[in-house]
């Protein structure tokens, strides 16, 4: 992990929020009846995660911080059921989001692993 500013300097995080403007746009195109359902919750879940990596970031103990990244791990592993089920439903193709998630994941991965090592 390179020195940096702000969580915005962090490239797991820059990668987290356009992965989420992408969810956005999935989700603008669900139907009307998902808007408290599958719309909602995806949203709520996609948005947790460059949240909680914005927060670990500012904390300053390595277990606060390795906390936050793995939740925000949590919540993107319930997007990627999410959006498996949008596409079972038949409501879009979601594999390009699948293998941005994918992407994201192995990110925080790394970024779990190298706060421990510095522990």
């Amino acid at each position: 992990m390179s020195a940096s500013r702000t969580f915005q300097d962090l490239q797991v995080w820059q990668k987290a929020h356009s992965w989420v403007l992408d969810v956005y746009l999935l989700t603008k195109g669900l139907p009307r009846e998902e808007l408290f359902g599958l719309t909602s919750q995806l949203r709520r879940a996609a948005v947790s995660v460059p949240a909680n990596i914005a927060e670990g970031y500012a904390k300053r103990g390595r277990a606060d911080k390795a906390r936050f990244f793995n939740t925000a791990q949590g919540s993107l592993e319930e997007c990627r059921y999410y959006l498996l089920l949008a596409r079972d439903l038949g409501y879009g193709e979601t594999e390009q989001l699948l293998l941005k998630a994918a992407e994201v994941s192995r990110m925080l991965t790394a970024y779990i692993a190298a706060v421990h090592r510095n522990s």
